[in-house]
């Protein structure tokens, strides 16, 4: 079997995008793991200092490191949380991954590592999480953004990740495994979805690949109701700034979500990254970090 060290590849991140990286003086990062009052082991990879400021939660069947060349060009203390049933973190027994149900524990692990943290941000299952967390707990940060995701998503909206998720859950070699990932993502470089299918997979005592997430138990994730009307409400109910990140070129968000969500927060601004598709993180990372850092940066409410 292959030796994986998670953060041997943070030098090719940075060089891919034109970021300097200094391996004299690598980024102090670190991996975390809490227990929630659950029971569920939750782990999360800290950037920088002692008091993160900002919180970075990813998509389903993503990980904690799909932010890493967003943290490299962000250069803040921040933390990246794998979701439960996600990268490091446990699964749960119950094998339940709706952002409501996720909500609790990713809520305990950043009091635990980002008390001060002042700004959250979810992408796609980990955006909508987000906004339950935040609807849950206001306190626990002062603005969210959402990374190409609303309550109005459906199985139409997001067929072509459900697409890609839904395929095989082993594969016969690491190579086997990559191609129908570079298949799904035209828009990536190959040695990013190389990266992600480092982070993302792991390779079992026989050789073969298997994904390291979970999914709902006796279910493909087509089979599950796939709308989240009910989240509308816990817009409704932002006292927060709120930014909404759209994917130029993705259709999980379409005009109809972004006229709800403005008129339930009338002060939510939209950008739209033109190139991306529905992983911004992955597809514009520079772009995002400027994006986010601006949001995060502007004067407390």
């Amino acid at each position: 079997m292959s030796v994986y060290d998670e953060f041997s590849l943070l030098q090719e991140n940075a060089g891919e995008v034109g970021l300097p990286f200094d391996s004299s003086t690598p980024p102090r990062v670190t991996r975390q793991t809490v227990t929630a009052p659950s029971g569920n082991d939750v782990s999360a990879i800290v950037w920088g200092g002692p008091e993160p400021e900002l919180v970075l939660l990813h998509g389903g069947a993503q990980n904690a490191h799909t932010w890493d060349t967003v943290a490299l060009a962000l250069d803040t203390p921040l933390v990246a949380i794998d979701l439960p049933g996600h990268g490091h973190s446990g699964w749960r027994d119950d094998k339940a991954y709706r952002p409501q149900q996720l909500a609790g524990d990713v809520s305990h692990t950043i009091r635990e590592l980002a008390p001060k943290a002042t700004t959250l941000v979810g992408m796609s299952l980990g955006g909508l999480t987000a906004l339950c967390t935040i609807a849950e707990d206001p306190s626990i940060a002062e603005r969210l953004a959402l990374i190409d995701i609303t309550p109005g998503v459906n199985q139409e909206k997001a067929e072509p990740v459900l697409s890609f998720i839904n395929g095989p859950e082993v594969f016969g070699s690491f190579d086997e495994i990559l191609e129908r990932t570079m298949a799904y993502n035209p828009t990536r470089s190959r040695s990013s979805l190389r990266r992600g299918v480092l982070h993302n997979a792991i390779e079992r005592p026989d050789g073969t690949w298997a994904w390291r997430y979970d999914l709902p138990v006796g279910e493909r994730v087509d089979d599950l109701e796939a709308r989240f009307d009910d989240l509308w409400d816990a817009v409704s109910a932002l006292r927060c700034p709120a930014l909404l990140v759209q994917g130029g070129l993705s259709g999980v968000v379409d005009e109809d979500d972004v006229a709800e969500f403005q008129r339930r927060h009338p002060d939510a601004r939209v950008v739209v990254v033109e190139e991306a598709g529905h992983s911004v993180q992955g597809d514009r990372p520079l772009e995002l970090a400027q994006i986010l850092g601006t949001f995060h940066e502007e004067p407390a409410p």
